[in-house]
């Protein structure tokens, strides 16, 4: 018996689900029913009680939530290549420059402001390379990477600022600090991610860096590098170029050279790291390392 033949009017109709998703879900509970019972918190979805979810006991759920939600933003957006950018939040612009010298009240003050001031022509580095790194590679327009910063002020917004001068998306991820820190205007918005806990925000820095640039700055950028170093060191993460901004400064408050002879890094453990001074200089170490 020859077996029957489908026809768009007799082809079976199979539903893509059974159960409705959970945003169909929330309405239906939503509805406007209110009694003892539905008042109380007890009553509400789990996933929308906030008291429920900001208990200390979900803490590992937050950890997964926190992770997966820029995960999914980041996969569904095409980026699987980015170039971290750390820096300190206190360079001011160049721009800036004349109103932070003229805040400095005190002569402590005023030869921090100075020095400051100084650095500020790494804004303008950091700026430039993001730029660089921002801009397509090829005739049909394919992008290296795509910048990341921690999506804050001075160095951070260079970096988001390069990316807009190439007409290119970029990350920001942000944290949240007692100090208020939004996020600055140069992130892409539906790029743009806060995160309660600095581990998973780490995570994302380096889930996806294929290059990082380091610019002077204070504990955040030396936690950022160390682990990042640490991770290489170990073999937890694949060798990936590393690059230090400003040789007096990192000369000054980090002894490489000194940490080798004391035999606490190994000789070769130099050689993780390039410092440098340009945004060009920079950018070849990049070009060369990934032939392009």
């Amino acid at each position: 018996m020859n077996a029957p033949h489908n026809t768009p009017h007799n082809a079976p109709h199979v539903p893509a689900r059974l159960f409705p998703t959970a945003r169909e879900e929330a309405v239906v509970a939503n509805a406007p029913t209110s009694t003892a019972q539905t008042e109380h918190p007890a009553y509400a979805l789990a996933f929308q009680d906030n008291d429920f979810l900001l208990r200390d006991a979900l803490r590992p759920v937050r950890f997964q939530l926190e992770l997966l939600k820029a995960e999914l933003a980041l996969s569904e957006a095409g980026i699987d290549s980015m170039f971290v950018f750390y820096g300190s939040a206190r360079i001011p612009s160049p721009e800036e420059g004349a109103a932070v010298l003229a805040a400095a009240t005190t002569d402590d003050q005023r030869e921090i402001a100075e020095r400051l001031v100084a650095k500020s022509r790494y804004y303008n580095v950091a700026r430039e390379l993001a730029m660089l790194a921002s801009t397509p590679v090829d005739d049909i327009g394919t992008r290296a990477f795509t910048v990341c910063s921690g999506g804050g002020p001075s160095i951070m917004e260079a970096a988001n600022r390069g990316a807009v001068d190439a007409g290119a998306p970029s990350v920001g991820l942000n944290i949240v600090l007692p100090f208020e820190q939004v996020p600055n205007p140069y992130v892409t918005p539906g790029l743009s991610f806060q995160f309660h806990y600095f581990a998973l925000r780490k995570m994302h820095f380096l889930m996806r860096a294929k290059a990082v640039a380091v610019f002077p700055g204070g504990f955040g950028t030396f936690d950022e590098l160390f682990e990042l170093l640490t991770l290489v060191q170990t073999g937890k993460v694949a060798p990936l170029p590393i690059l230090l901004y400003g040789r007096e400064f990192w000369n000054t408050v980090v002894n490489f050279e000194a940490l080798a002879d004391e035999g606490v890094i190994a000789r070769s453990d130099l050689a993780l790291f390039h410092i440098v001074e340009t945004a060009e200089e920079g950018w070849q170490i990049i070009r060369d390392r990934f032939d392009f």
